[in-house]
């Protein structure tokens, strides 16, 4: 037999495990991937405004979360540093808002 075949594969139980420890470790980006779900079908829907205005929310909670956790527990958040990540965020944020508030509803919410 060779090594490969040899490998086996995990248990159901180390799956589970291993699935908890990644959304306890990257809960911060799995909840901002959560609203922009959101935000994906509601554009998807028909609802542009409602849509894009959720997209600038989570960004700015990708933007809160970055400013006041750590590096740690930050996880995927972190690209640069607190501060570049921080206003690069923010000023996202800010400009979906503002596309979202100029934005024609055309017949839409």
């Amino acid at each position: 037999m060779t090594a490969r075949a040899q490998r086996r594969l995990p248990t159901r139980a180390e799956v589970v495990a291993f699935t908890g420890r990644l959304v306890r470790s990257q809960w911060p980006i799995l909840g901002v991937g959560l609203i922009f779900v959101v935000a994906f079908v509601l554009v998807a829907a028909g609802f542009w405004r409602r849509g894009s205005l959720l997209i600038g929310i989570a960004v700015g909670v990708a933007a809160a979360l970055r400013l006041v956790l750590t590096e740690e527990r930050a996880g995927l958040l972190v690209v640069r540093s607190r501060g570049v990540d921080f206003a690069t965020m923010t000023t996202v944020c800010v400009t979906m808002v503002y596309v979202a508030s100029t934005i024609d509803p055309l017949g839409t919410s």
